[in-house]
């Protein structure tokens, strides 16, 4: 049986060819799906965001379709529309491309407030909901939805309810020299494509690592830690709103696949610290005083993550 750590490696070896530079977004990527998760690519234009969610999507023998948001996008083009057929005097439902395991919402926030909210329900219920008939959205299911946060023109911020709903918000940033220098070589000749991809792992050994990773041992002292780093966040200076009880969930299964990802049987605080900001900063809303003078969720993240007493490793070894 491939094990979390070995489907880890290989995704990454995979995705690595196409995606120069990117193995921690990657894994986490692997993480969300792993504990049945949405991600948030957030990050400016050009850095790799929707070709390295096309590559984990392709590299996954799973449905996958793409919806590219418009301001013209309305909830049917996402969730499908019941149509009259006249040969059977009945209205058959049409899929909408939401109906897919791996479903890419290409710059989500140019969709308007009622185009996003018909992802509400989907992210949550695993179900849409058309003409007062409800369908239920294929096993597993996934959004992995880009925006660029700099542009503002034209585009819609995502409500505090549909950014709950993200288990992760990842931030790419530039690449190294290096890495730049790697990505002129391969994409240069313009030989290389996601469309390359073939499937490393199908629908039946993502249900087997699933399993693996629920079996990950949380101990007392680090689930303590959890609620405690959560719990700080409502307290934490220039926050209005912090984290509710779904990202303590959140970071609670999220520590569990990157302990797994990691050959672990185990939970460590590490674990957790590693998972914090990307599980907690986009859940983390601040007063106008403080967007103003440049603090920011990471940053209300960091300074918790420092004030927190961090659990004995020997306790975090305890099995519960």
């Amino acid at each position: 049986m491939t094990t979390v750590k070995e489907a880890a490696n290989r995704l990454v070896e995979q995705v690595g060819g196409v995606v120069i530079g990117k193995r921690a977004a990657t894994e986490q990527l692997l993480a969300a799906l792993l504990v049945e998760g949405h991600v948030l690519l957030d990050d400016v234009p050009g850095v790799g965001k929707t070709t390295l969610a096309r590559a984990v999507a392709r590299s996954f023998a799973l449905s996958f379709s793409r919806i590219q948001c418009t301001p013209d996008l309305v909830p049917s083009d996402i969730t499908g529309v019941s149509v009259f057929d006249q040969r059977t005097q009945k209205f058959e439902y049409r899929p909408g491309p939401l109906m897919a395991n791996i479903v890419l919402v290409d710059e989500i926030n140019r969709a308007t407030p009622r185009a996003q909210s018909s992802l509400l329900e989907a992210m949550q219920e695993r179900q849409v909901t058309v003409d007062e008939a409800t369908h239920t959205l294929p096993e597993p299911f996934c959004v992995i939805a880009t925006q660029n946060p700099i542009e503002l023109e034209g585009t819609f911020p995502l409500p505090e309810a549909q950014l709950d709903r993200f288990l992760l918000m990842l931030q790419l940033g530039y690449p190294s020299a290096d890495e730049e220098d790697d990505i002129l070589r391969v994409h240069g000749a313009g030989t290389v494509s996601t469309d390359d991809l073939r499937p490393v792992l199908d629908a039946a050994a993502l249900a087997s690592l699933r399993d693996e990773v629920r079996a990950v041992r949380v101990s007392e002292a680090v689930r303590r830690y959890v609620a405690d780093l959560v719990r700080a966040t409502r307290t934490a200076e220039g926050v209005e709103l912090g984290a509710s009880p779904r990202a303590a969930l959140a970071l609670y299964r999220s520590a569990q696949a990157h302990a797994a990802i990691r050959g672990r049987a185990y939970v460590l605080p590490d674990d957790v610290k590693a998972q914090a900001t990307a599980v907690l900063r986009h859940r983390l809303f601040l007063i106008a005083d403080a967007q103003m003078r440049g603090r920011t969720g990471a940053a209300v993240v960091a300074d918790v993550l420092a004030r927190t007493p961090v659990p004995a490793e020997d306790a975090a070894r305890a099995a519960g």
